[in-house]
């Protein structure tokens, strides 16, 4: 607990959650969701496609937004660190912070399956969605999805 009000109490961390700047908890904040959205909103598209969804879009270049993908959510990635800095104290003691990173892990994992198993596989090459892509996709949804809610959660449950 030393350790994390610590981290709270950092000249930054007080900045983000103290200073009343629209450039310190609000912007960061704004960063965070505007990552999420395209994070979830590009993988989400390319779950439903591969469910079966929009079947006259054709898969492969789905698989250009990749790079932004990511780019996304390493912006989350430090934004989100920023923000948990701030309140380290409640936030890493609350169960639903755990729940959260369990989602966002599996999802990440799911995701790197996603990119290097479906849209690098041979099956995708001859322009065929592998059997376990339909899976994957599911389970993608399923993790985000959960993400999202704990995180929302987050500042509700103690």
């Amino acid at each position: 607990m030393d350790f994390l009000q610590q981290l709270e109490h950092t000249r930054f961390s007080l900045w983000v959650s103290h200073s009343g700047s629209i450039w310190s908890y609000p912007a960061i904040l704004l960063l965070h969701t505007y990552g999420m959205a395209v994070l979830v909103g590009l993988v989400g598209a390319i779950d439903l496609r591969i469910l079966g969804f929009a079947p006259a879009l054709p898969l492969a270049p789905l698989q250009t937004f990749f790079p932004a993908i990511w780019t996304a959510f390493w912006v989350n990635a430090v934004s989100g660190t920023i923000l948990l800095a701030s309140e380290a104290t409640t936030k890493l003691t609350n169960p639903d912070f755990g729940i959260k990173m369990v989602f966002i892990v599996l999802a990440a994992l799911n995701l790197r399956l996603l990119q290097t198993r479906v849209f690098r596989g041979s099956d995708f090459a001859r322009g065929l969605i592998p059997r376990h892509a339909k899976s994957l996709a599911l389970m993608s949804l399923v993790c985000w999805i959960g993400a999202i809610t704990a995180g929302r959660l987050l500042a509700y449950v103690h």
